[in-house]
């Protein structure tokens, strides 16, 4: 037979079974139960601040309120685009075919959209708007070379603003276009001030007519300058 421990050996092994037991059962219960006193942090983090909650009363101000009314005159972010055919470009639903109001197409009007391609949108789309810009020019040539990028990466094309269906979008289409941007292209809405996005969608307009006119596009009276060329 295998003779038993002492006794007081046993007694001590009990206690020390339970006093490894005891922690975890505290701690246990302490997380589930609720205490209405402050629990213990040692690193405060952002969970003590100085703050006012709602209702609160706040001596600073004279009415003694925490919450402030609205400044007069100020609207939430996101609300203050009421006109639909200046920000969106849209009227009663659809694209708009004319200039918001407060904007008159005009020569300097046009020169400052061009000024504007020539800068943003040409780098892609090319000076003509044909697609052939620097830097979709690059571009086409290292996806087709083997010196690509390795991770699978694609260069969509640019597209030729003279594409029949891009000359079927109606001026307002194309400033928002210019200000959100379409599939793979970015929006310019935070870099193009907003008048200067309609002058670049009256540009590319003019860009398409100039490539796509007729005879019947010219007014009667300079018709006859034209066929006097012609025969020049």
């Amino acid at each position: 037979m295998i003779p038993l421990p002492p006794r007081w050996m046993l007694f001590t092994g009990v206690l020390a079974g339970l006093a490894l037991v005891i922690p975890p059962a505290i701690i246990a219960r302490v997380r589930a139960t609720p205490d209405p006193n402050r629990a213990v942090h040692i690193f405060f983090d952002m969970d003590f601040q100085p703050k006012f909650k709602p209702q609160q009363v706040n001596p600073m101000f004279a009415d003694g309120r925490s919450q402030r009314p609205m400044v007069a005159g100020t609207v939430a972010q996101g609300e203050t685009n009421l006109d639909a055919h200046l920000h969106e470009g849209v009227v009663d639903g659809k694209w708009a075919t004319t200039l918001p109001a407060g904007l008159e197409m005009s020569e300097e009007f046009l020169a400052r959209g061009q000024q504007r391609y020539n800068i943003y949108c040409s780098v892609c789309h090319g000076y003509a708007g044909f697609g052939d810009g620097a830097v979709n020019k690059r571009a086409m040539e290292l996806m087709s070379s083997s010196d690509g990028p390795a991770d699978g990466t694609a260069w969509v094309q640019a597209k030729s603003l003279h594409d029949p269906l891009v000359r079927e979008h109606q001026l307002g289409l194309l400033y928002n276009i210019a200000t959100n941007g379409i599939r793979n292209m970015a929006g310019y809405g935070t870099q193009i001030d907003l008048e200067d996005r309609w002058a670049i969608a009256a540009y590319v307009q003019a860009l398409q007519l100039s490539q796509n006119a007729t005879l019947q596009d010219v007014p009667p009276e300079l018709r006859a300058n034209l066929k006097k060329e012609e025969v020049k």
